[in-house]
């Protein structure tokens, strides 16, 4: 579905489009408040009230940042019930943009038939599957910027990002703070570690180091998060994981985000699928660090090298003590690995206490 002009809406052909042509009637009327729904992948799923002003603020910011105009074209391919898909609608009205919506899939590009676009908005999986195909890079590298969200971008991906032109931004922003609020280059000259919050953002931290934020996008009230981040300077931080992936096994703190990190060149020896560490509980330790591996479960030979390889990365205390696999991870509606859904469902694995 098109929308080139927002006084004259097009006629919706399925639910998701009358979806997405419903929020826009409201929003075009004068709606002053909206509800929207967190995706529930660090916790249980919520509702949010934002206001219009809110939204506002954030799509000027975004439009400013990525020097968005009046007449650009934009492809709308995250799901409009959450903030990410929202908010590319609210820029398309506020901001005078093009708008093709497609619903979410893997591909996005099944249905645009090569058109170009100046500015697209993905989660990890969509863009990796984009890159599998040469000719995808073409109408990328039309793009004036392309963003990426919704989770951590592996080494992987991130190498394939480095064959495409255009810019290509890691972002980091929630529900609460209406979409981004900090952006970090991931490919070009400009290419960073750290992310870079966006003008007017103000940042600091909590007695955790974890990561509190004012913006006119949080109605300049204080948005206090469960991310540990290395403060660099007052636009700039490092983020280290979330404060709730510490897991405590045999009075060891343990920080997931670090182990997956080291582990992340040899996890290929497994799969080339995805992965996670987790903490079960365990009668023993109290929590049990475990590895999750997208995919069909390998020879005992293979994972005795995977083992023996991460040996030289991690501390004792981080070698996971089971590795189970998973032949389909569960998502979340906005694309997310469901991690408390997988657990929660079982899986088969392979017993390595005495790792």
């Amino acid at each position: 579905m098109d929308i080139n002009d927002f006084n004259n809406l097009p006629i919706p052909t399925n639910d998701y489009e009358q979806k997405a042509i419903d929020f826009c009637q409201k929003w075009l009327t004068g709606q002053r408040e909206f509800v929207l729904k967190t995706s529930g992948s660090t916790g249980e799923p919520k509702s949010i009230v934002l206001t219009r002003n809110q939204m506002v603020a954030s799509a000027k910011l975004t439009g400013k940042t990525f020097g968005l105009r009046a007449g650009d074209k934009a492809l709308v391919c995250l799901n409009v019930d959450y903030i990410a898909g929202i908010m590319m609608l609210v820029r398309g009205m506020e901001l005078g943009l093009k708008l093709t919506i497609v619903e979410p899939s893997g591909n996005p590009f099944q249905m645009i038939n090569n058109q170009a676009f100046d500015f697209f908005a993905f989660v990890p999986l969509q863009i990796q599957n984009l890159l599998e195909d040469e000719k995808n890079k073409t109408i990328l590298n039309c793009a004036k910027a392309i963003i990426v969200g919704g989770a951590a971008v592996n080494e992987v991906l991130e190498k394939e990002i480095q064959n495409l032109e255009v810019p290509v931004y890691s972002t980091y922003g929630m529900t609460e703070t209406v979409s981004h609020i900090a952006i970090k280059r991931m490919n070009g000259a400009n290419k960073s570690n750290n992310f870079n919050v966006l003008e007017g953002v103000k940042i600091g931290l909590d007695e955790r180091n974890c990561l509190n934020i004012v913006a006119e996008a949080s109605n300049n009230e204080l948005i206090q998060t469960n991310d540990i981040v290395e403060i660099l300077n007052e636009n700039e931080f490092k983020l280290m994981g979330r404060f709730d992936n510490i897991i405590n096994s045999g009075g060891v703190k343990i920080q997931l985000e670090k182990v997956e990190k080291l582990i992340e060149n040899e996890i290929k020896i497994l799969t080339l699928n995805r992965f996670f560490t987790y903490g079960i509980a365990d009668k023993r330790l109290g929590q049990k660090l475990v590895l999750i591996v997208e995919g069909e479960e390998v020879k005992s030979e293979i994972k005795e090298l995977f083992f023996k390889n991460i040996q030289s990365v991690l501390s004792k205390y981080e070698i996971p003590k089971d590795v189970y696999f998973v032949k389909s991870f569960i998502e979340t509606q906005t694309g997310k690995i469901d991690k408390k859904a997988i657990i929660a469902h079982g899986f088969n694995g392979l017993d390595r206490t005495n790792k």
